[in-house]
């Protein structure tokens, strides 16, 4: 086995750039010796302390960290990083297996989308839904998908994940009667788990509902249908129609497999 190695040696070895090894020794964590031409030359103990360097970097651990194991090696101080590495792999576990139930989720509920009999109207017993929103007047999709970004933006401590998110809007309900569709007022995100401070909250309780397949503009010959649908079968609503995506742009680019869902509330008939 060699005692020396030039720096290209290293750096094909622990697939780690020459200039991270030039910085690392910058740090004072490697002491390379030089050759007659001025080469850098790594002895073991250098490369002892890569394989540190490298397997912490990749725990997260600060430079700094790494410096102060290095510089003051001891049993005691190696405990200490086995046990802060350990907590790093937990941490890690913890914040892939919470990853994995978000993919989990969403190929459930797009599976759950792929089977949806759209055009039927039904009447659904929903919880109270806490929600954030940003009112402005919506008449393209460029607008709306910046409208999203723009209120992810501002709540994103706590929406972790746009692409598991329950988006919805208000589409303009003057628009709606005079049947114009695709123009909207708002856009909102149902929270979960509750969710704090809510800017408002869809009431518990009956709610008629339709899905739609395809471009947006066909939610005013929908919410039509709902609304002759109430008047059929004497039902009272005491609310405007809203829409929830639950196939956009965020799953596909084709607009004729997206799915979109329209709710209307019904009027308590206990009021």
């Amino acid at each position: 086995m060699k005692t020396y190695y030039k720096i290209n040696e290293i750096s094909k070895l622990y697939n780690i750039g020459p200039d991270s090894l030039r910085y690392y020794e910058k740090l004072g964590l490697l002491s390379p010796k030089r050759d007659t031409n001025g080469y850098r030359m790594y002895n073991l103990n250098d490369l002892y302390k890569i394989t540190v360097i490298r397997d912490l970097r990749g725990l997260n651990f600060s430079m700094e960290q790494i410096k102060e194991y290095l510089h003051g090696q001891s049993l005691d101080n190696t405990l200490h990083l086995l046990e802060e590495e350990q907590k790093a792999l937990r941490r890690q576990r913890r914040l892939l297996q919470i990853q994995e139930d978000r993919i989990s989720d969403r190929i459930r509920n797009l599976k759950a989308a792929q089977a949806v009999k759209a055009d039927t109207i039904r009447i659904l017993t929903l919880p109270e839904r806490p929600c954030v929103q940003i009112s402005e007047t919506i008449t393209r999709d460029e607008e709306m998908d910046f409208l999203i970004k723009k209120l992810h933006r501002r709540h994103e401590k706590q929406i972790r994940d746009l692409g598991s998110q329950v988006i919805g809007a208000w589409p303009d309900p003057e628009e709606l009667r005079k049947g114009r569709g695709n123009v909207f007022t708002s856009v909102f995100f149902v929270l979960e788990n509750g969710g704090k401070n809510p800017d408002f909250c869809l009431p518990a309780g009956q709610y008629l509902s339709c899905y739609y397949r395809g471009s947006y503009n066909q939610n005013a010959s929908c919410v039509r249908r709902m609304w002759e649908y109430a008047d059929q079968n004497k039902i009272e609503l005491s609310g405007e129609p809203f829409e929830l995506y639950e196939v956009d742009n965020r799953d596909t680019t084709r607009p004729e497999e997206f799915l979109t869902e329209i709710q209307i509330e019904i009027k308590n008939s206990q009021e």
